[in-house]
């Protein structure tokens, strides 16, 4: 049986052309120890709604999701920013930046020139048809010329920027009438799709296949991808698959896992959230949601995979809540921090119903777990449950953090905060 498995993967490597990466990418930026757990007094707040992506540009630092106000931090100052602003990385001052985009922003990704790229579910930015992905300056807000790539439908929940591409991952089919179903590449300059570069993933059964959410290796050489989708190329990958994408021709992966096979609870085409790589691009943790407590499966958990190599994969750690759901990942060498409505951690034992098995530890709504065990660190600045969060941003001063709700570490941040380097 293992010899089979072996070979299957082994044939799966050149599955699926697609064309390289050209420069090293960025992930979350590495950390020489854990963050502090007081967040710093000084970046401002967003009054209502969510924040859902965070991106550094330069000396700023950009804020989308579904909101309409913001207050600096003294909460003296109210502006109207609708789903997107932008403030100062040492002050907090919230910059003049406030391009008219009509529905919630999901992802972000820094640009050259002072640019950030949007996706999302909105459908124009300052009044121009934008489905889905827009390209906008920092310096005065309009859209930068000549970007102009559009999705079919759906939305835009993942982008990330490599040299002159652009990667974009969602719900959507095609991309500039171009077919790419829910993960696409671009021209960064243009928006142009990138003819060579098709992931071919599909989902037999599922109502519709999405990109929930993709990391690009510091080193630019892989992409791992997670979302409703159970196959690339005719290939079995079940809400999980690695590409290779650092040579002049790429492919899919013989990595794969079957750990993400068994259901959750009823209703979930996917249950995985947010898939982030570690800086030296060793390994991958995945957040992951569920609505279920189990013991065996990966339901409400994180989970780390090791990434070189081929051949299936089991996780290296689990990391169980007990029936609660994960949204977010930040993985700084130090730690792996997670975000979610999390009550506990190292709790594979508990449930909803029962409360915490025996062993767990109170994490709410945010905490970090060692790297090489998964295990509760003693990190613990808590945050009012809500849904969870939603972004995290690693940066060299510290951990962003994005969410639904205002307490963090015990004061009160409207939505956004940040645990600075000790």
């Amino acid at each position: 049986m293992r010899r089979r498995l072996l070979a299957a993967a082994a044939a799966a490597a050149v599955a699926v052309p697609v064309m390289a990466a050209a420069i090293p990418a960025s992930a979350d930026r590495g950390h020489p120890a854990v963050v502090s757990a007081n967040p710093v007094d000084w970046t401002p707040h967003v009054l209502d709604g969510t924040v859902w992506a965070l991106a550094l540009v330069g000396d700023t630092v950009v804020v989308g999701g579904a909101f309409t106000r913001v207050a600096d931090a003294k909460r003296r100052v109210t502006v109207a920013r609708k789903n997107i602003f932008a403030f100062g990385l040492y002050d907090g001052e919230i910059r003049s930046f406030a391009p008219q985009v009509d529905g919630a922003v999901y992802s972000l990704a820094a640009g050259d020139d002072y640019t950030v790229y949007l996706g999302g579910g909105f459908k124009s930015v300052n009044g121009a048809n934008q489905r889905g992905l827009a390209r906008v300056s920092l310096r005065d807000s309009g859209r930068v010329a000549p970007f102009n790539a559009k999705v079919n439908w759906g939305d835009v929940r993942a982008l990330a920027t490599r040299g002159g591409h652009l990667y974009a991952g969602g719900t959507f089919t095609a991309v500039n009438g171009v077919n790419r179903v829910a993960l696409a590449r671009m021209s960064a300059t243009t928006g142009a799709v990138d003819q060579g570069f098709d992931a071919r993933l599909s989902g037999p059964g599922l109502k519709r296949v999405r990109v929930e959410h993709f990391d690009v290796s510091p080193d630019g050489r892989k992409l791992i991808a997670v979302g409703a989708f159970l196959k690339s190329g005719g290939y079995a990958r079940t809400q999980i698959a690695l590409f290779d994408v650092g040579g002049s021709s790429a492919m899919l992966s013989s990595w794969y896992t079957t750990a993400y096979e068994p259901p959750c609870m009823q209703g979930f085409d996917t249950y995985l959230r947010q898939v982030k790589f570690s800086p030296d691009a060793s390994y991958a943790v995945v957040a992951a949601t569920g609505r279920a407590s189990s013991a065996q499966k990966l339901c409400d958990s994180a989970a780390r995979f090791e990434t070189s190599g081929g051949g299936r994969r089991n996780p290296t750690w689990v990391q169980r809540t007990g029936g609660d759901s994960l949204y977010a990942v930040a993985v700084t060498g130090a730690a792996v921090y997670l975000g979610g409505h999390q009550r506990y951690f190292d709790n594979p034992y508990g449930t909803d119903s029962n409360g915490p098995g025996p062993g767990a530890v109170s994490r709410p709504g945010i905490g970090a777990v060692s790297t090489n065990t998964g295990k509760a660190l003693p990190w613990n600045p808590t945050r009012s449950r809500g849904v969870g969060v939603r972004a995290f941003l690693a940066t060299a001063q510290g951990l962003f953090v994005g969410s639904d709700t205002d307490q963090l570490g015990r004061e009160y941040h409207g939505r956004l905060g940040m645990f600075p380097l000790s």
